[in-house]
């Protein structure tokens, strides 16, 4: 199975940056798609930013122009294996926990299956 494994997050004061890094570790895989979600309390889970395989980038509109996007790739280029989320000019409204996405496809038992996985989330806190 693949795992995500996240670091980063922590508290920062308001105009502050962070940065979240999520690796992609387990069986074999091909990852087309990895991004960050974030979900404040009492809140739905949202989209924050997004890269494809293929470089395309997807961002909140809330986000635009304060986070990017950034992605690893294998040597073979046929999968993603890291995704690093800098967040720059941080709002009391980015508070929320910060989830690691992927998606593609995997194959933990020599059969090709969908890829649809969750990192374990961390927390950012903006606050002064």
């Amino acid at each position: 199975q693949v795992q995500l494994v996240e670091s980063g997050g922590g508290l920062v004061p308001p105009g502050g940056s962070l940065r979240l890094s999520c690796a992609a570790s387990g069986s074999i895989a091909s990852i087309n798609r990895m991004g960050w979600f974030r979900q404040a309390q009492g809140e739905q889970r949202e989209l924050v930013a997004r890269i494809r395989l293929n470089g395309s980038t997807t961002y909140a509109d809330s986000v635009k122009g304060r986070f990017a996007i950034s992605g690893d790739t294998a040597e073979n280029k046929l999968t993603l294996k890291m995704v690093t989320l800098q967040m720059t000019n941080l709002k009391i409204e980015d508070t929320a926990v910060y989830y690691c996405h992927a998606g593609g496809i995997q194959r933990p038992d020599g059969l090709w299956r969908p890829l649809d996985v969750w990192g374990q989330g961390t927390l950012v806190t903006v606050s002064s």
